[in-house]
């Protein structure tokens, strides 16, 4: 009589919401390829602390093979989002996608720490931001000079020259103005207005629009983020196609507007106009660092070297790639010690470089940078406006 087979053990049940989950989980294919573009396996050294490692943590809870614990849950906080890994995955993983998805089931069990959750209160008032960041610099003297030291410097107050409207007729474009970004990239806006004017495009800023929803969405508030977007949405309604300055709002603020607008970088836009864009000569040296969001989201590289290459005398001089500055939206807060660690080699290869300026194109980069160096860190756009023609 042939032997009764084993019963098959049951499979433990799927955690709540976590079928999507554990699709995306399943797509990666365990090779390792993303570990050498992982900053934060580069910094540890940690299984752990890898692309691989957090999506086998992310697979066992969401298929009930494990329960959630407190060091499981650290490494995944110490994702940076910079999505080096997915540039690089064979497979296809959809890694931010994923990243977000754990996250947001993360917090319905484990709300993001206090002063996370009041920095996604602000960044979502950008009009009470705008007012916040104008009174840092009269009232930088009553601050504790440990909150004086972590504060990057208030916005530059730069006359520029003013903008040449367009020629009439001419093609419109909107410009998107973010949180945090409102107030530092005002004159990040200015300058862009003048070179599209220059390129025969005109421009405007709509009112009413507001943080892209990446911090809120990467911090796991989907319904936070969910709510900046139908904001957006509003706002830019009418306009089919909006400029993003900051590269690490492009994608979220372009899933934000699928299906009514196209979202652009300014500076692939500026490379396509060719010759009507004409530069005085710059004999200086200049940095340039690369954002990860530019490098493995936008691409958006290839566009801004060639426009930096057309500025007569220009001696640029492009930073190596350390891995992320430590930024990564709200990282900076909520792991300062980390965040300064990852930020360290970079600015050591700036005090070598030699720069007298660093250029740099995402808003979170500028100012995670700007707090560690005493050189001027600026967009690009701010660069190639003063040396227009």
């Amino acid at each position: 009589m042939p032997a009764t087979p084993p019963l098959a053990r049951p499979s433990p049940p799927l955690a709540p919401g976590a079928a999507p989950l554990l699709a995306l989980a399943d797509q990666c294919v365990q090779c390792g390829l993303c570990l050498p573009h992982c900053p934060t396996y580069q910094l540890d050294r940690s299984e752990a602390e890898s692309p691989r490692g957090r999506i086998a943590y992310v697979r066992a809870l969401a298929s009930g093979q494990m329960a959630p614990g407190p060091v499981g849950d650290t490494h995944l906080d110490h994702c940076l989002g910079c999505r080096r890994c997915e540039a690089a995955c064979p497979a296809g993983v959809r890694y931010g996608e994923l990243l977000q998805s754990a996250r947001a089931l993360q917090a319905t069990r484990r709300p993001p720490p206090a002063r996370i959750r009041a920095a996604l209160a602000l960044l979502a008032r950008p009009r009470l931001l705008a007012v916040l960041v104008a009174l840092q610099r009269p009232l930088a003297w009553a601050l504790p000079r440990r909150w004086r030291a972590g504060l990057p410097p208030p916005p530059r107050r730069e006359a520029g020259r003013a903008a040449v409207p367009a020629p009439d007729g001419s093609p419109v474009v909107a410009l998107f103005a973010g949180c945090i970004a409102r107030p530092h990239e005002a004159g990040s806006r200015d300058a862009l207005s003048r070179l599209l004017a220059a390129a025969g495009i005109a421009s405007v800023v709509p009112s009413g629009q507001g943080c892209c929803g990446a911090a809120a969405a990467h911090a796991g508030d989907a319904a936070g983020a969910a709510k900046l977007a139908r904001a957006n949405r509003q706002a830019l309604a009418g306009h089919d196609r909006v400029l993003c300055l900051a590269s690490g709002c492009h994608d979220t603020l372009a899933s934000s507007l699928a299906g009514l607008g196209r979202v652009e970088d300014p500076l692939v836009l500026l490379d396509q106009a060719g010759d009507r864009l004409k530069f005085r000569p710059a004999p200086r040296r200049v940095a340039l660092h690369l954002p990860c969001t530019q490098r493995s989201v936008v691409r958006s590289e290839a566009a801004l070297r060639r426009l930096l290459a057309r500025v007569p005398g220009l001696d640029l001089v492009e930073l190596p790639d350390t891995g992320c500055c430590g930024a990564a939206g709200l990282h900076q807060l909520a792991e300062p010690d980390r965040a300064d660690a990852l930020r360290a080699p970079l600015l050591q290869a700036l005090a070598d470089s030699g720069a007298t300026e660093l250029l740099s194109a995402n808003i979170g980069c500028r100012l995670h940078l700007a707090t560690g160096t005493t050189m001027v860190v600026r967009h690009p756009l701010d660069f190639l406006a003063e040396q227009l023609a």
